[in-house]
């Protein structure tokens, strides 16, 4: 059994100018927080049949790799070139349609996994690419680059995207009080709600394409926001984060319908009232989690997030993006054939 460890991760700045339809004409900018919340991903092979198997939030026993019906799966087999003879269970801290990139943990856990079953090693940036040409490329998913990336490498991980679709990554330079900060500053509540983030996420990319002026100056701005974000952590002045974060609400709710609604601006405005300085909701909108920056009355902004029904989530950073945390396979066995 190989089993692999993959964060969620918070954006912080920049979200949306990962999708191509932005970053192809203007280049894309993002930094994230990694959180210690997971996907993991046991992969087995079998030992009595050939039989392929799946758990998730349902269960699949096929003979055939194109009988799968879990869409990942299937086009991660299909790339590693395994074809029978495989056991994939998935489980995660945090329920899917949440914003904190959960189909992307899902792709780069599951790729790790099975480069680790092969023995056939790749480096993080060859992974993270590979994870993108599944979801965006083959499965032709309306999202960006950003997921696959901030899962695999962690931390406070920065994307400055080419128009070439290149990545080049690096990690924010926040001290250690900073990073103090951060946690005690942002707290993040589940609305409860899940979302499917492919109709909002093609509705933006569609009004992108046709150059729409408030879906791209919202863009613009989401972009050079985002690096000032970094400069603001990189310094310290976070308290600029929360008006930012403010900031950001009114230019991302423009990006396409759905990713608010009158019960969330209800939220919003509550947040406010009770101590937030400005936040933000995870993802492409619509559901998920609130991620609020407030300074004080932290207890009051609990306490009226709770009466409301919103759950908080309480986390830390992680750094080390995904990683096979066990790796119990017998390399020697004569079954090796069935994954080759």
């Amino acid at each position: 059994m190989i089993i692999t460890r993959t964060p969620f991760r918070v954006t912080l700045g920049g979200g949306g100018t990962d999708l191509p339809s932005y970053y192809s004409r203007f280049g894309g900018f993002i930094i994230s927080m990694a959180l210690d919340k997971y996907m993991y991903i046991y992969v087995n092979r079998p030992v009595v049949d050939d039989f392929i198997r799946l758990k998730y939030n349902q269960s699949e026993t096929v003979s055939n790799l194109n009988e799968v019906q879990h869409d990942i799966a299937r086009v991660c087999l299909e790339k590693m070139d395994i074809k029978k003879g495989i056991e994939i269970t998935s489980m995660a801290d945090i329920p899917a349609g949440s914003g904190l990139g959960s189909s992307s943990c899902y792709t780069v856990g599951l790729l790790n996994a099975l480069h680790a079953l092969k023995r056939d090693y790749v480096s993080l940036q060859e992974l993270a690419e590979e994870a993108c040409e599944i979801e965006m490329v083959k499965l032709n998913k309306p999202m960006g680059k950003q997921d696959q990336y901030l899962a695999t490498f962690g931390g406070f991980a920065v994307l400055e995207i080419a128009e070439d679709g290149k990545v080049t990554v690096s990690m924010a330079d926040i001290s250690n009080s900073t990073i103090g900060e951060l946690k005690r500053n942002l707290l993040m509540f589940y609305t409860g709600k899940q979302r499917v983030n492919k109709r909002i996420l093609g509705s933006q990319d569609k009004a992108t394409k046709r150059s729409e002026k408030q879906v791209l100056d919202s863009l613009h701005y989401i972009k050079e926001s985002g690096y000032k974000i970094l400069e603001v952590v990189e310094t310290g002045d976070i308290t600029k984060l929360g008006l930012m974060f403010d900031e950001h609400w009114q230019y991302k709710k423009k990006l396409a319908t759905g990713i608010s609604n009158p019960q969330f601006d209800k939220i919003y405005d509550l947040a406010k009232e009770n101590g937030a300085l400005g936040g933000k909701i995870s993802g492409a909108g619509g559901g998920g989690f609130f991620t609020f920056y407030c300074e004080e009355k932290q207890d009051q902004l609990r306490s009226t997030m709770n009466k409301s029904g919103l759950m908080e989530l309480q986390y830390d950073i992680d750094f080390e993006g995904t990683k096979v945390l066990a790796n119990f396979m017998d390399y020697r066995s004569k079954d090796l054939h069935i994954i080759s």
